[in-house]
């Protein structure tokens, strides 16, 4: 199992906005991109919770901006499971570029297990919490 999984990229023309740094949508993008490689990575990947009639939505997002990112930019988004409740879990993740380490940004996502056909709350079955250490908050 990965406790903190490491999602590599490199900032592309495409994710720059009108002041020249990547936009706010792209962060959200690699994280989510970041949170499903390492579910698969645990062996959970989406077509494994389709075949369960279960999934994860997100119920919300902290984004806390510290340094730009710009084109060419490496950068590395470290992404861990910070809980599971009943229903949701907390998965937290840490964004540097490379090149200096600089922390471009730290984020969290509350996740919401759901049943995919009528997407009401359901609970975490404990073959998926057992696939995802908690990696505590003083880590």
């Amino acid at each position: 199992m990965i406790e903190i999984y490491r999602h590599e990229l490199t900032v592309t023309p495409d994710q720059i906005d009108r002041w020249g740094h990547v936009n706010n949508r792209a962060y959200l993008k690699w994280m989510e991109e970041a949170a499903v490689d390492h579910s698969s990575a645990n062996d959970w990947p989406p077509q494994r919770y389709a075949d369960l009639g279960r999934g994860w939505v997100a119920r919300s997002h902290f984004i806390e901006y510290l340094k730009p990112a710009f084109v060419g930019d490496e950068i590395v988004v470290h992404t861990w499971v910070a809980d599971f409740q009943r229903v949701t879990s907390r998965r937290r993740y840490r964004i540097e570029r490379l090149a200096d380490q600089a922390i471009l940004a730290k984020a969290e996502t509350n996740w919401a297990f759901v049943n995919l056909d009528t997407f009401t709350l359901t609970r975490i079955p404990p073959e998926v919490g057992e696939c995802f250490p908690i990696v505590p908050d003083d880590a």
